[in-house]
């Protein structure tokens, strides 16, 4: 099957920056899409950037000039660069992909790492 491990997070000040990373292991024929995605105590998860196999990104718009998200090429490996920190970015934030594998295509969830903005 399909391990997607994460790394980064962490305890950061308001306007201080963090990098995320997330790495697809597994017997992968195709990525399609992969990104983060995060939620808040009581709040729904939502997505927070996205980068398809073709290099095409997209935002949500609270996010746009402060993060970004890009791939590592010759790898399944994505990274988000998250800058300029407020404590409404603090949340858990899940490794998302859209992965084609031998058994067909499915989408798969990392375990979620916390991000955390706090003085």
């Amino acid at each position: 099957q399909v391990q997607l491990v994460e790394s980064g997070g962490g305890l950061v000040q308001p306007g201080g920056s963090l990098r995320l990373s997330c790495t697809a292991r597994g017997n992968i024929y195709i990525m399609y899409a992969m990104g983060w995605y995060r939620q808040a105590p009581g709040k729904q998860r939502e997505l927070v950037a996205v980068i398809a196999g073709d290099g095409t990104t997209n935002y949500t718009a609270s996010v746009k000039g402060r993060f970004a998200i890009s791939r590592q090429y010759g790898t399944i490996t994505i990274h988000l660069q998250m800058n300029r920190l407020t404590p409404d970015d603090t949340a858990v934030y899940y490794c998302y992909a859209d992965l084609t594998l031998p058994t067909g295509r499915g989408d798969y969830w990392g375990q979620g790492t916390q991000v955390t903005v706090d003085s």
